[in-house]
């Protein structure tokens, strides 16, 4: 009995000890990318073949920073106004979404450019299927997503929806998709076969939904929400049942779920955390680590590999003889200075 308490004592003090030891996020390098104009951002997209990171930069298009060399190698051409990329390994092509609402096809394996084509006269991002190799393009501005067969390019349907601010979707591979509509405070479930809407969550308690992430092991949904009791809410998937709901950091505009460590990344640019949340089972989530980042570095990309996490922001102000978002904090800036937009890498140390 003595050598059994000893040993659990043991083993206690050890995990004690492996917890204290844990190695948190700490920043590895600030990298400054200049620019002739005022920044303006949006998606991070890492490559699963090679070691590039591509940042949306609208009017600068798509730069490509290779996380080797830790430099910016140039842009992917004709993607001025880039908003978002889409990799389709399996189809061995890259999608770019332009806020004009185009998409813009490259050869992934080579980066060749293919062709473009329009889908409307707006869009924001651009979310695969793999069950029906369909994308889904979501057009705010036109209250409306399009459908497109991924091989052929051509458009195979269109959901109208009222709304505005269709955010963040993730497929679960079964054929459906789950999109956030911000300003409804609704998660749509999209049957990707029928084109059709298969059911409505709506958050209650719960406002803003935006970024959205799937977990197929345990078929269960992650979406952030943007208002001021920002969390993580966790849906059963198979019922639309919330069964979790741990805080995460204000504005938050990234989610990224690891399914390797099952933990989840969450990028909050108002109160500039990183707030990662430890899956211990399909319904118990706990906060593992938030780390400091930078005031307004809200998207994020994590390398699956080295789990090094991308963020971006700029310097910027509220110039009041102009209108500014106060929705989503009580200064938001609506203006950013020229060579303060900067590339942050965080390694766990």
């Amino acid at each position: 009995m003595k050598f059994k308490i000893a040993l659990l004592v043991a083993l206690t003090g050890f995990r004690l000890h492996a917890t204290a030891e844990q190695p948190c996020y700490q920043l590895e390098s600030a990298l400054m990318i200049k620019s002739e104009t005022a920044p303006s951002w949006d998606y991070l997209t890492l490559d699963p073949i090679r070691p590039v990171l591509y940042i949306a930069r609208r009017a600068d298009g798509i730069l490509t920073y290779d996380t080797m060399k830790k430099l910016v190698t140039g842009a992917l051409p004709g993607t001025i106004n880039g908003n978002s990329v889409t990799i389709v390994p399996e189809l061995d092509r890259m999608f770019v979404t332009t806020t004009g609402g185009e998409l813009v096809i490259f050869e992934h394996s080579t980066l060749q450019p293919l062709t473009r084509v329009s889908y409307g006269e707006s869009a924001d991002n651009t979310f695969y299927d793999p069950a029906t190799q369909q994308l889904l393009i979501t057009q705010g501005d036109d209250h409306r997503v399009v459908f497109v067969d991924a091989k052929t390019y051509a458009r195979t349907g269109i959901l109208k929806y009222d709304a505005e601010s269709l955010e963040g979707a993730a497929a679960d591979g079964r054929g459906f998709m789950y999109l956030a509509i911000r300003d409804r405070d609704k998660v749509l479930k999209i049957d990707m076969r029928k084109h059709a809407l298969a059911a409505e969550w709506p958050t209650p308690g719960f406002t803003r939904p935006n970024s959205v992430a799937f977990d197929p092991a345990n078929n269960r949904l992650f979406v952030t929400t943007r208002g001021l009791n920002p969390v993580l809410m966790v849906f059963d998937a198979a019922t639309g049942r919330i069964v979790a709901s741990p805080a995460i950091g204000l504005n938050n505009d990234s989610l990224v779920f690891d399914q390797e460590t099952r933990q989840i990344y969450t990028a909050n640019g108002w109160d500039a955390t990183l707030v990662i949340i430890d899956q211990v089972d399909a319904d118990t989530y706990k906060l593992l680590e938030a780390t400091t980042t930078r005031p307004w570095a809200r998207t994020m990309a994590l390398d699956p590999k080295s789990k090094r996490v991308y963020l971006v922001t700029a310097e910027g102000t509220v110039d009041a003889t102009i209108p500014w978002k106060t929705q989503v904090s009580p200064f938001y800036p609506n203006k950013y200075f020229k060579n303060t937009f900067t590339l942050l890498t965080y390694t766990r140390k």
